[in-house]
């Protein structure tokens, strides 16, 4: 079965890598008996599907979630179950992934106003003037015998 990431980029079910471990979430007297959390692995690295380009951006994008090995790494504990937690961490790699492969806004380069640049010399004035005048109104103080 094949996962799509975006219209021209999927991948295979296959590639998924799933491990169960104990929850802390939700699970009543199950907790301690049932593991309902799971890890998902995806090698990005090893992924056939995905081109070199797409791959440095995904490992880019997703620095954080992956290891030195090119791995990424979701946990879901949100449900009582396994299989409704195994979904929840496909749904959210699939996430993950589409949002990597969104390319990023170009920034607009943008000027300070004329009018901008005035209020912030006529405020740096002002406070130099202030502190002036309360420079000179305490020299003499304080030093009477």
């Amino acid at each position: 079965m094949m996962i799509e990431i975006t219209s021209d980029m999927y991948i295979s079910r296959d590639e998924l890598v799933f491990k169960a471990s104990r929850s802390s979430g939700p699970g009543g007297q199950n907790v301690n008996k049932v593991n309902t959390r799971v890890t998902l692995f995806f090698d990005v690295i090893n992924c056939e599907r995905i081109s070199e380009a797409q791959k440095r951006r995904i490992l880019t994008r997703l620095a954080t979630r992956t290891d030195k090995n090119g791995v990424v790494r979701v946990v879901s504990q949100k449900y009582r179950t396994q299989k409704a937690n195994r979904e929840a961490a496909v749904e959210r790699l699939q996430g993950l992934l589409a949002d990597a492969m969104k390319p990023l806004p170009v920034r607009k380069k943008t000027k300070v106003s004329y009018a901008a640049k005035q209020r912030r010399l006529e405020e740096k004035r002002r406070r130099s003037l202030l502190k002036q005048q309360r420079a000179r109104r305490n020299m003499g103080e304080g030093f009477a015998d």
